[in-house]
């Protein structure tokens, strides 16, 4: 549950909404359920406890990466009087599409003789996030989102949205609306023009996004760029009473310039990340950005010592360029595999951060899109049925016969996490009323309820049918998702170090993703992989060893004293932020005596083991 909800300010962004009572004026944008978002307003930002969980490099700075949602991450900033000077958000798209994360399992070079197979690696992958809204809820989202984002904008701030033709223009008349027309600046085309064309469309190859760009005030940065072009002479020309002309030396001669360099305009031609690029091998992340187009907008926009923040942060790729230029930076994003992508990114690049989640009472299995798969197998007697259409997410069947079941949506976390009487009557008008015959309960999961007893009463006053609602915390079930990885450790003590050997790995999540990716490709027609097979010790489950010299509560903010990361494609180690030739032999070295050691397995879970464990 909420600490308590950040009002909104209640000032309307040149006369578009007015926030006292929300009135939308009538060139807003208008669709089905576009007053549905007025409660969250009205109500307020949530505000959650955060806790520190690790600070890299030096601690006296304030650097985030946030795992949390961008609403609750708003309300943090605010409540803590926290203003920034430019936003980048690359958030969902709303295309349809589900995003993975390919996850490799490594040859290992154990050191006793074993055969090495000459494949380079066996991977498979893992829901990172979905991208599948309907249009309605998406903008009801975006408004909230960008309504958050507004409050905690300086008066110099700018905000550059990225999207593509699936919702783009929608979010523009929202943005007029929450950032006065008059604040629009520019609709940047970003051209790749490395997009392989595909023939078999009877369309036009899409080679672009575009990005949205306003200001908060006139106050705003800004800062000309400019490119380089071919050298190439130009006449040199004055202003004399309102009209150009040539200058010209002492003999008439007209004088001419050599320019190699031009202004940059809204139209930026900048390849997208190849496979086989540097860039993306490092990082391999699946919406993954190109640095020189943030490099791009942070220069354009902020100047050195700015606060630069990315709620939506995917990668890491604005916190690590704003960082390189010299502005400090908020790292935010809902999805664990973003955090760690960016913590580690940064942590390679020598940045001093804090890491800090928001614990908002829900713990989700590595990122909503796999909660929501996760939680329809938790749930006892869970199936989806297509009988029952939305707002229905399934069905239980038991002894008493077929139940429906809503299922709050974790992906469109800020507008679903309070069942209110908005919800309610969704679900009462348009999902009772079309329940088959003979159904007499149906079952409604919540997060969270401000009023239970209000919730109640609207329930008697308003379902007229012979459905009985029954009202479940789903945070029952959220609890029982997380399962730790177990490992045997021990450490050598000599003369001046101590070397940390890990003699065994086991990842239960790790084991069940080879059992379900080996027994999808059985059954397919024909093999496409070979099967995938552990290594005895398990070494190859592990993406990442972290030793803790500092502190010793399990529960302390984590020191990072020592760590290697072993790079999923060439299996070298890499140390402390730098890349080797060695492969890991399930040792690491530390010239401190071990209190906690980190491991996150290569789907990302984290598990710490404590001294009182290692032997």
């Amino acid at each position: 549950m909420a600490i308590k909800y950040i009002p909104y300010t209640p000032t309307p962004a040149g006369g578009q909404a007015l926030l006292d009572n929300f009135t939308r004026q009538r060139r807003a944008l208008i669709y089905r359920g576009d007053t549905d978002v007025e409660i969250n307003i009205n109500r307020g930002m949530p505000l959650f406890d955060i806790k520190e969980t690790e600070c890299i490099g030096n601690p006296d700075n304030d650097n985030l990466v946030i795992h949390g949602d961008c609403l609750s991450t708003c309300a943090y900033l605010k409540d803590n009087g926290i203003k920034v000077d430019l936003v980048y958000i690359d958030p969902p798209f709303a295309s349809g599409a589900n995003y993975a994360k390919k996850i490799i399992l490594r040859k290992t070079y154990d050191r006793s003789s074993i055969e090495i197979d000459d494949n380079e690696e066996t991977a498979f992958e893992e829901k990172m996030y979905g991208d599948i809204w309907d249009k309605e809820r998406y903008l009801n989202w975006m408004f909230e989102n960008l309504m958050a984002i507004r409050e905690i904008m300086s008066e110099r701030a700018s905000i550059y949205v990225h999207l593509d033709w699936h919702i783009g223009h929608y979010v523009k008349v929202l943005m007029d609306e929450i950032f006065g027309e008059s604040n629009f600046r520019n609709e940047i085309v970003w051209y790749y023009p490395n997009k392989i064309p595909d023939k078999r469309k009877p369309l036009f190859t899409n080679c672009c996004d575009f990005i949205l760009l306003y200001a908060k005030s006139d106050e705003q940065v800004f800062n000309i760029q400019y490119r380089d072009v071919k050298p190439h002479k130009r006449a040199k020309e004055v202003k004399i009473n309102g009209k150009k002309q040539s200058v010209r030396d002492a003999d008439g001669n007209v004088v001419y310039e050599i320019f190699d360099k031009t202004m940059i305009d809204n139209v930026w031609n900048i390849p997208s990340l190849a496979g086989s690029s540097k860039e993306k091998h490092e990082i391999n992340y699946a919406t993954q950005k190109p640095e020189a187009l943030l490099e791009r907008i942070i220069r354009a926009s902020s100047d050195e010592g700015m606060l630069v923040a990315d709620f939506f942060g995917g990668s890491g790729v604005t916190a690590a360029v704003a960082s390189r230029l010299g502005r400090r930076f908020i790292h935010g994003d809902i999805n664990l595999n973003s955090i760690q992508s960016a913590r580690d990114r940064l942590a390679r690049n020598g940045a001093s951060f804090h890491v800090k989640e928001i614990k908002d009472g829900i713990t989700l299995f590595r990122n909503p899109a796999q909660t929501m798969d996760v939680i329809k197998q938790i749930i006892p007697g869970f199936c989806n049925d297509s009988r029952f259409k939305k707002p229905w997410t399934g069905s239980i069947t038991d002894s008493r016969g077929t139940i429906p079941v809503y299922i709050p949506d974790l992906i469109a976390l800020s507008s679903t996490r309070v069942l209110d009487t908005v919800t309610l009557n969704e679900i009462i008008t348009l999902g009772l009323h079309d329940l088959p015959d003979g159904i007499n309960r149906a079952i409604i999961y919540y997060i969270d309820i401000i009023d239970k007893e209000e919730i109640s009463r609207f329930i008697d006053e308003h379902n007229d049918t012979l459905v009985k609602i029954e009202l479940e915390d789903l945070k029952k079930y959220l609890d029982l998702i997380v399962l730790e990885d177990s490992a045997e450790i021990s450490y050598i003590k000599s003369d001046n170090s101590y070397i940390i050997v890990v003699d065994n790995f086991y990842s239960d999540r790790v084991a069940g993703k080879i059992e379900e990716f080996n027994r999808r490709n059985d059954c397919a027609k024909q093999r496409s992989y070979p099967e995938i097979i552990p290594s005895d010790r398990g070494l190859d489950m592990i993406e990442l060893i972290s030793v803790d010299c500092t502190f010793e509560d399990k529960n302390a903010v984590w020191n990072s004293d020592f760590e290697i990361k072993i790079d999923p494609k060439t299996s070298f180690i890499i140390r402390d932020g730098i890349m080797t030739k060695e492969f890991w032999d399930g040792t690491i070295t530390s010239d401190r005596k071990p209190l906690r050691i980190k491991i996150r397995n290569i789907c990302g879970d984290e598990t710490i083991f404590t001294n009182d464990t290692i032997s």
